[in-house]
């Protein structure tokens, strides 16, 4: 499995789940609804369902919503996903390498595409309140749609505060993100959402 397959993952169905207490919805729809931009550090943890050792990872993730998002790995290889609303680039450097997709096929691939899209989150995923864990109040989220690349999410919030997501894809492989020096609604460059692929960079469109 390439090194993308905690970003890029592959659906599978879903059972049915109860609906989300009010107090969970309120306190995402007010995240949501509060929260146009958004810069933080991150750490993520993929986990397979061998338990083999954890692959960790760390950067930052930017978003400006309806649709724009950056998703920067810094640390230990640096990759990069760039979302203008309409495209994704994914750029390896490492590889020289740039894949290029249509954002209705990409969106969702990476936390920060996922937090990118608009409030009506109804519309895309049924919602149950997960109840707490390790201090955090859970909501998770099931996807309608069979091609966003998830099988479920899970949101950690203490009080109104995004502080960790969970994904689980159609492998049984897990990531988890703990979220740091988070800054809502900071102004971001225009720039930050545009990406031009570097000379003697292979470009693929898919």
């Amino acid at each position: 499995m390439n090194r993308y397959s905690a970003l890029l993952l592959s659906a599978i169905g879903w059972s049915l789940v109860t609906p989300a207490s009010a107090d969970s919805l309120a306190k995402l729809h007010r995240f949501l609804n509060d929260t146009k931009t958004l810069r933080a550090e991150f750490t993520q943890t993929v986990i397979a369902r061998n338990g083999r050792q954890p692959q960790i990872s760390s950067g930052v993730m930017t978003f400006s919503r309806p649709g724009k998002f950056r998703w920067q790995i810094e640390k230990p290889y640096p990759q990069l996903l760039v979302g203008d609303g309409q495209q994704v680039w994914i750029h390896d450097p490492e590889l020289r390498q740039v894949t290029i997709r249509k954002a209705g096929k990409a969106i969702g691939g990476t936390p920060a595409a996922l937090l990118a899209g608009d409030s009506t989150i109804e519309k895309n995923f049924i919602l149950r309140d997960a109840g707490e864990e390790r201090g955090l109040d859970w909501i998770e989220a099931i996807p309608k749609a069979q091609d966003t690349g998830f099988e479920k999410v899970r949101l950690g919030f203490v009080a109104n505060d995004l502080k960790a997501m969970e994904l689980l894809d159609s492998l049984g492989q897990t990531t988890s993100l703990l979220f740091a020096h988070i800054e809502r609604n900071p102004r971001l460059a225009p720039t930050l959402f545009r990406f031009t692929p570097p000379p003697r960079t292979d470009v693929i469109s898919e």
